[in-house]
């Protein structure tokens, strides 16, 4: 008589931010679809499953919650202190409660390696950890070989007068300008996560929200370096999706619509992150530099929508909205280049539709990350302090060489990203891998049980 298949309960702790929450969930799902006898318990406060309870999910997927103990993201609109304190110290207890109470008790930890505590929560408990990197695989190996900087007279960091020294020492990263590393971070930050980073050591899987073709050598690097499995199972965005003909509404109806009537590849996406960080002035820049190159174009601008409306002259020219599903967007034909804030979710969809970028950094890591696209992938222009119609135009010009050129790098990219989540692709065959390296630690437990 065959015994039967274990049951591995994974409990998965984003940290609670969209740009967190989302790859977590994108990957708990892909999980949950690819392994019927994996089950998840995705763990948020009680304001986050308002925002996100509603999207659909596979069966084996459930929520549970802790209070809301963190500042309601409804008057956040920049990280804070007070936010920073109360997720790393407020959250802990109340999802140490939550681990009380489940039935079957987890079996396998998966947290946002930005939070540190799960990893404490997990070792207390004697239960399997896997930290989950969300953004670019390069940017830890950066943090976690960070004492390399101090070696090498790079921190204290001093910009203005070593901005332009080139980082050449750091494992699976091509060499980069110091700026372009540690740009919109401060080091105060840099420390608290290298030391975050750290405790990869004390987990026994590291996922990386990432497609082994496309960072290759960094994780061939982390690889030489950590002792424990590394899994590229990226892209962490909801592909899986676009299949599915989910209930519209009005808004993502008329933003279909708008498209359905443009040319093919006419249409520049502008999105600058999940979060308000830009200033009214540089918006109203930007509305201008849109305005004046003549080039259709789609805006989510989410609070400042209806203000950017005036400014605008709005019809087929372009439409400014609160919303949409980006992803849905981005493939959409008439769209044909993505001005982004560098995000790696929205890098990872971007990559994904085999767009080009235009690279508007504002925050964290995104100095880096606009270096990538710009530097080492060639697959988009830095906005800087260029005139913005000027560049615009040219960007969306189809008959410009440069932007014939960084179309085609766009479009390798995506075969590449395309081919890592198809049958046998690498991104496929890790996450099969990570479901039977979980299962088999499973079916080890329970014998001890």
């Amino acid at each position: 008589m065959d015994r039967q298949a274990p049951t591995c309960h994974v409990v998965a702790m984003p940290f609670p931010a969209l740009g967190h929450i989302n790859p977590l969930m994108n990957l708990c799902k892909i999980l949950a679809s690819r392994a019927p006898h994996v089950t998840v318990t995705f763990v948020l406060t009680e304001e986050w499953l308002g925002f996100i309870g509603s999207d659909h999910k596979p069966s084996n997927i459930s929520f549970a919650t802790i209070p809301n103990v963190i500042p309601s993201e409804r008057v956040r609109t920049q990280p804070s202190s007070e936010f920073t304190e109360a997720v790393y110290t407020k959250m802990e207890a109340p999802f140490e409660k939550v681990l009380d109470q489940l039935r079957p008790p987890p079996t396998l930890l998966v947290a946002d390696m930005v939070l540190n505590w799960p990893v404490h929560v997990g070792n207390r408990r004697n239960i399997p950890m896997a930290s989950f990197w969300p953004t670019a695989a390069s940017n830890f190996s950066f943090l976690y070989h960070f004492q390399l900087l101090e070696q090498h007279g790079h921190l204290p960091q001093n910009l203005s007068e070593k901005g332009n020294d080139m980082v050449d020492y750091i494992p699976g990263i091509p060499p980069t300008r110091l700026t372009d590393l540690v740009g919109g971070r401060s080091e105060r930050m840099m420390q608290k996560m290298r030391s975050i980073v750290d405790l990869v050591h004390r987990t026994q899987y590291l996922l990386l929200s990432s497609v082994y073709e496309i960072e290759s050598q960094t994780v061939e690097a982390l690889k030489s370096s950590l002792s424990l499995p590394i899994y590229t199972v990226g892209p962490s965005i909801p592909y899986f999706t676009l299949q599915e003909n989910p209930s519209s509404n009005s808004d993502s109806d008329y933003i279909t619509k708008w498209l359905d009537r443009q040319l093919g590849s006419s249409v520049l996406f502008v999105s600058l992150g999940s979060l308000v960080s830009v200033s009214s002035s540089k918006m109203d820049e930007i509305a201008a530099g849109l305005r004046d190159s003549n080039e259709r174009f789609l805006w989510v601008a989410r609070d400042e929508a209806s203000r950017l409306k005036e400014l605008l002259p709005g019809g087929d020219s372009g439409i400014v909205v609160p919303w949409c599903d980006q992803l849905r967007v981005l493939t959409h034909p008439s769209v044909g280049g993505f001005w982004t804030h560098c995000g790696w979710n929205s890098i990872q969809e971007g990559i994904y539709a085999g767009l080009p970028f235009l690279t508007y950094p504002v925050a964290m890591d995104q100095d880096y990350n606009c270096k990538i696209i710009v530097d080492d992938w060639k697959v988009g222009w830095r906005v800087g302090k260029h005139d913005i119609a000027g560049l615009v135009r040219k960007f969306m010009d189809l008959g410009d060489s440069e932007s014939m050129e960084v179309r085609r790098r766009a479009k390798h990219l995506q075969e590449l990203c395309h081919h890592a989540i198809g049958p046998d692709g690498s991104s496929e065959t890790n996450i099969c891998t990570f479901i039977g390296d979980i299962l088999s630690t499973t079916v080890n437990i329970q014998d001890i049980n």
